[in-house]
């Protein structure tokens, strides 16, 4: 299945020139828009793959565009730019973008910014859903040792053994360690 884009820029011509470019690549243009804003909204509808964006736009600029659609994780997005400006790219980074083609460009410089673009992405995604298991992890980990002291405070057992009931009620309820754990503390609580 090819990658589905968004292209955003304010010049027709150069608008029509990418798509036929990016079709001749073997990618699927799915929505086009003249200004960011539009961007934007095509993007939230339509949840393409990667979203192509020209720098300076009428009205929301494409690194105004690009930091919405990063913070609401709706795809990555590379920048279009007749501009090199230090100032651009560092407001590109802060927005999160994940690639910049400074024009003029050919039709061999898009595939590889695209799927290096493409590459950094999912590679992000996989960072993060890491991270949120990792902090997933940590808290399960803590609810348990409380329930675990609260189980040696109450019942007077021994570490081991506090963990073992809290183990062996996960494994009799069909209930998460954590399930169990919170369940401890709420009753004691209560």
């Amino acid at each position: 299945m090819p990658i589905r884009i968004v292209l955003a820029d304010d010049e027709s011509i150069i608008r029509m020139d990418l798509k036929e470019m990016l079709s001749s690549l073997g990618y699927a243009v799915v929505g086009e828009a003249s200004e960011g804003e539009s961007a934007v909204n095509l993007a939230r509808e339509l949840r393409p793959d990667l979203v192509i964006l020209d720098i300076k736009m009428p009205g929301m600029d494409g690194i105004d565009a690009a930091r919405v659609l990063t913070g609401e994780r709706i795809a990555p997005v590379l920048l279009l730019t007749a501009y090199s400006e230090k100032d651009l790219v560092e407001r590109a980074k802060e927005a999160g973008v994940v690639g910049y083609v400074v024009k003029p460009f050919q039709e061999a410089d898009l595939a590889p910014a695209i799927e290096v673009a493409m590459a950094r992405y999912r590679e992000f995604q996989t960072i993060e859903r890491d991270l949120v298991d990792l902090q997933d992890t940590l808290e399960t980990r803590k609810l348990v040792e409380r329930a675990k002291g609260l189980l040696m405070d109450t019942q007077g057992l021994k570490e081991a053994d506090a963990f073992r009931r809290i183990q062996r009620l996960s494994m009799n309820t069909r209930k998460t360690m954590r399930e169990v754990a919170e369940a401890i503390l709420l009753t004691n609580e209560l």
